[in-house]
């Protein structure tokens, strides 16, 4: 049987995709982390076993996948947002690969989309910023890539957008004025979709204070750059017309 990653989006129980949901609902094992991802549980069928991983190590999590396949059972392994960043499939699908058990992966709906989404914003701006930037910060976690410090990404004045970074808001937005100026639109977006959404809106003098006089801790990304606040800026050539004909972008 094989062990299906799923990207369950950002909290909306409906941001996911039509094949996330089904393969949820086909699923006789559903492993979730209990912390971000209880919204997708209502998705399962009604005698799935329901296994909470968010206490669980990585060694735990493999045993209750290969089980569940030895078993002859079909697995929803739930990831928040999207499988794509910051997930740990990399981890979980080399054991699997190890251990002979098939997987696949259903992308889902990221969480720096959904807090775009809710601001009403696009992060790639004509002229202003051609290029988003994903990255986190390091305390206790993994340590980052030496090429990969803050310091080079704001150098692009790309715009950022930080995971894992919330307890540190402070500390990064300092890092990040010399590149972008002390007036550069910030947005933390925290629980987007959910009925705990927050959603704060500053500068990198000040969204430091924000975060910290609400209390976030945990569940939140904080986006910056100009594109956040661009207005007089140029039009796409992406629906252009040249010679009355509308081209397709290059």
């Amino acid at each position: 049987m094989t062990v299906h990653f799923i990207g369950a989006g950002p909290g909306a129980a409906d941001l996911l995709t039509l094949r996330g949901a089904q393969l949820i609902r086909t699923s006789e094992v559903c492993v979730y982390a209990g912390t971000y991802v209880q919204h997708a549980l209502q998705h399962c069928g009604p005698d799935a076993e329901l296994v909470d991983s968010q206490h669980l190590n990585l060694d735990a999590i493999i045993d209750v996948l290969v089980t569940a396949h030895r078993a002859g059972k079909d697995v929803a392994r739930l990831c928040s947002g999207d499988p794509s960043i910051y997930s740990a499939v990399a981890e979980q699908t080399r054991r699997l690969d190890a251990a002979g058990v098939p997987w696949d992966i259903t992308p889902g709906v990221p969480a720096y989309a959904a807090a775009a989404a809710l601001i009403g914003k696009e992060l790639t701006v004509p002229e202003v910023a051609q290029s988003v930037v994903l990255t986190r910060a390091q305390r206790d976690s993994t340590q980052m890539p030496p090429t990969e410090v803050l310091e080079n990404f704001a150098a692009t004045r790309a715009t950022l957008v930080l995971h894992l970074a919330i307890r540190r808001t402070r500390e990064l937005a300092e890092r990040l004025i010399p590149d972008y100026g002390p007036n550069c639109p910030v947005v933390v977006v925290a629980n987007a979709t959910q009925p705990s959404e927050q959603i704060l809106r500053g500068t990198l003098a000040d969204i430091g204070e924000q975060v910290e006089a609400v209390g976030l801790t945990q569940a939140a990304v904080i986006l910056v750059g100009w594109a956040l606040a661009a207005e007089d800026f140029v039009e796409s050539h992406l629906y252009a017309s040249r010679s009355g004909r509308v081209t397709d972008p290059e």
